[in-house]
């Protein structure tokens, strides 16, 4: 090979490698936005903070906003995102109905949006989910089984989510049932910014009422389990006089199923560190490698399973 020809090999491969690197090269960087309707919520910061540090192990910008609880406040920040047009928008806990036209505009924009237990629509990617149905159906029957179906208990709802809203609703169905098993009585929780002295205020007034008459106690959440745990544990109630289920999971709640001096003693764990992820991983699919919706799910929905925990797996989770 002459020198003529190798200098023209040499700068022709090197034009090769240009253009193979390119598209890698030009690719606009990622920018996520999150949209947390309510950090002052455990699972909802879970969610979000672990998509923001999924997004920025990638390499990606990912900002996280709050929404404070507060729907206009999480329209409008749907709103300012569609004109800011960031990459991809991953909208936790949020409500697909009451933001249905951000999200329509959000589509229309090619701005895609992927939801965290929320719900779906017609004009996002798909929700990440786990089926409610299961995980009130499971954590009505593990009380029921701890009471032998027999006694009587309270329950502490939550109507405002459509997730504790479900989770009621299969322990009603559940009660149904099982006759043995009768409710005392019913607290609400409001939606306000001191729920927890909502909790109290109302699951006070009833374990006063109720006092020794209580063998069962079902909470639609954790947070609110973690009330009436103090309240029971001030009056010296001690763990399994009262059969005590909750739902969520996390750190706290582990830790009090497997405090001898707690009194709550099972929850069903939700997944929401690893919702968190797999949004971030559908994005990466969906939007950046072209993949098919259809390759992750099917449907309007990507459920993960949720699991219960209590006394006899819990090390497994501390």
């Amino acid at each position: 090979m002459t020198d003529v020809t190798r200098r023209d090999a040499l700068l022709g491969a090197g034009a090769a490698l240009s253009l193979a690197a390119s598209p890698a090269l030009a690719q606009a960087p990622v920018d996520l936005a999150i949209v947390a309707f309510q950090m002052s919520s455990e699972t909802h910061a879970r969610v979000a903070n672990a998509a923001q540090t999924a997004a920025r192990a990638k390499g990606w910008t990912a900002t996280v906003l709050n929404s404070e609880g507060a729907l206009p406040r999480h329209t409008e920040q749907l709103d300012t995102l569609i004109q800011r047009r960031p990459t991809a928008i991953i909208a936790a806990m949020g409500k697909p109905v009451e933001a249905e036209a951000q999200f329509q505009r959000a589509k229309a924009a090619g701005i895609p949006v992927l939801t965290v237990m929320a719900g779906s629509s017609a004009h996002t990617l798909f929700d990440i989910q786990v089926n409610e149905y299961k995980v009130g159906a499971e954590s009505a029957l593990w009380l029921l089984g701890e009471m032998n179906y027999q006694g009587n208990i309270l329950v502490q709802r939550f109507e405002g989510n459509v997730g504790t809203r479900i989770r009621a609703k299969m322990l009603d169905a559940v009660l149904s049932e099982n006759t043995g098993v009768r409710v005392l009585a019913s607290h609400t929780m409001a939606r306000t910014a001191s729920w927890r002295d909502d909790v109290r205020q109302g699951m006070q007034a009833l374990i006063l009422q109720h006092g020794a008459n209580i063998q069962g106690l079902w909470a639609s959440f954790d947070g609110q389990a973690f009330v009436i745990d103090d309240l029971l544990q001030a009056r010296g109630v001690k763990k399994g006089q009262v059969k005590f289920v909750s739902i969520d999971g996390g750190k706290e709640t582990y830790a009090r199923i497997a405090d001898p001096a707690s009194t709550l003693m099972a929850t069903v764990t939700i997944p929401f560190e690893e919702m968190g992820k797999q949004a971030v991983e559908a994005i990466d699919r969906i939007v950046l490698k072209r993949e098919a919706k259809a390759a992750i799910t099917p449907g309007p929905y990507l459920f993960l399973d949720a699991q219960l925990v209590d006394q006899h797996n819990v090390k497994q989770y501390l």
